[in-house]
């Protein structure tokens, strides 16, 4: 039953951070009838107009979400990745592929870049008549809302408000920067002759790249299909390298640079490549953590933290987004499920840690362990996967639901009786 005719007063629930979660929640939960404050310092003109945010990649369940909540207005002008792709280059310095293989997705996963579906996502927000203002938020004004709704939602994933939850040091085994992170949205890229795909390059000691299909900013108001290269350079290595970029165009020339030295079957791609746009670049350094769920004001009160605020995972699985859209469901299922009861400290916690120990605490595990020199049997598991396609679909599908990597990928000798099972249904 629709919560407004229910009560003469709807609950209230203000969210600071209008992104992936805080979006996708307060549309949701205006549909129930909820009353919805969102409060951020951008407006849609200056998202669209400014420099790129993310990489974004979504897989298909977590894109279900958002078509169960009437959030999927660009599905069909994006482009569709059907695949993830591996490969590692040949020790030898040869420019070849010592391992190469792809995978069909059980279904195929998409990116839409920020820049254009936060201002969608903002249009749509107030349509469902929710209360959108835009200022900066510190803790004068987390008092002022805590003080006027039931819930307040913490959703914003920088600046210094977020620091205020401080880090759960039980779950944050990283403690510093993993990887030189850097984007490069570019057009004309040439395609590969089979699906496409998610490319994961693995650089043993030099760092990754990926790349993929995405649908970015065009103009004031339209859209392009495009490629976002992601690269992440081990720190002090040869892909450490972005400092001296200090324009666009010298962004570009240096992911070239990067290609042309340790990936050239994927220069050969991206040599006639241009940028999208001047934004269309972003360089910079994140600490993997778990932040604390729960902010205690001067005053008392509690502030909930949600989405990149208390789950930052490096870009390197490709997870940011797909996490912020689950958590958020898992949120929106919580504050329905409470019905009329109080949004109380005990219910936060209790809201985090079935999310925490139910999903993200095998995804935070899983981006981790590639942050690290693979083991030999990880190696060897993705060298078998290329001669046992039930093995490459698998570990490709587990990027929809990293849970499944926790049956064989932290243990020798569980990979190993993967590996043998795969390689016998091939030989029979």
């Amino acid at each position: 039953m629709h919560l407004a005719s229910e009560s003469i007063t709807p609950r209230s629930i203000a969210i600071v951070g209008a992104g992936q979660a805080g979006l996708l929640l307060g549309c949701a939960l205006l549909d129930k009838g909820y009353a919805v404050t969102m409060v951020t310092n951008r407006s849609a003109e200056d998202i669209w107009n400014g420099k790129v945010m993310s990489s974004q990649f979504i897989f298909d369940p977590a894109l279900q979400i958002e078509r169960d909540l009437g959030l999927d207005q660009w599905e069909k002008d994006c482009p569709y990745t059907e695949g993830i792709g591996f490969s590692i280059p040949a020790p030898d310095g040869s420019g070849t592929q010592a391992l190469h293989w792809h995978a069909r997705l059980h279904a195929p996963g998409q990116s839409v870049d920020q820049r254009v579906k936060m201002p969608g996502w903002m249009a749509e927000f107030v349509r469902r008549g929710g209360d959108l203002r835009f200022e900066d938020v510190g803790v004068a004004e987390l008092e002022t809302l805590t003080a006027a709704h039931e819930l307040v939602l913490l959703a914003g994933g920088k600046g210094d408000i977020v620091n205020l939850l401080g880090r759960d040091d039980s779950r944050s085994p990283v403690r510093q920067p993993m990887r030189q992170l850097a984007l490069t949205y570019v057009t004309g890229m040439k395609r590969h002759d089979y699906y496409e795909c998610v490319n994961f390059n693995l650089i043993p000691g030099v760092g990754e790249y990926f790349v993929f299909p995405a649908l970015t900013t065009h103009g004031a108001s339209s859209t392009q299909a495009c490629d976002i290269m992601v690269f992440e350079g081990v720190p002090g290595g040869p892909m450490d390298c972005w400092g001296d970029a200090r324009s666009p165009e010298q962004h570009l020339e240096t992911s070239l640079n990067i290609l042309k030295t340790f990936a050239p079957w994927e220069y050969e791609r991206s040599r006639d490549c241009q940028l999208t746009d001047a934004n269309g670049t972003l360089a910079g350094r994140i600490t993997p953590m778990v932040r604390n769920a729960v902010l205690t004001l001067p005053s008392g009160r509690k502030v909930f933290g949600m989405g990149d605020a208390v789950l930052v995972n490096d870009p390197i699985t490709g997870q940011g987004s797909n996490n912020a859209t689950k958590g958020a469901k898992h949120y929106y299922d919580a504050i329905l499920a409470r019905g009329a009861g109080a949004f109380d400290e005990a219910w936060m916690r209790q809201t985090f840690d079935a999310l925490y120990n139910g999903y993200a605490e095998k995804v935070v595990r899983w981006t981790n362990s590639l942050l690290f020199p693979p083991p030999d049997y990880i190696v060897k598991l993705l060298a078998t996967a290329q001669h046992a396609p039930a093995l490459a679909s698998r570990i490709a599908n587990g990027f929809n639901d990293p849970r499944d990597y926790a049956d064989y990928w932290f243990d020798a000798a569980d990979a190993e009786r993967l590996m043998q099972r795969e390689m016998e249904a091939v030989a029979a």
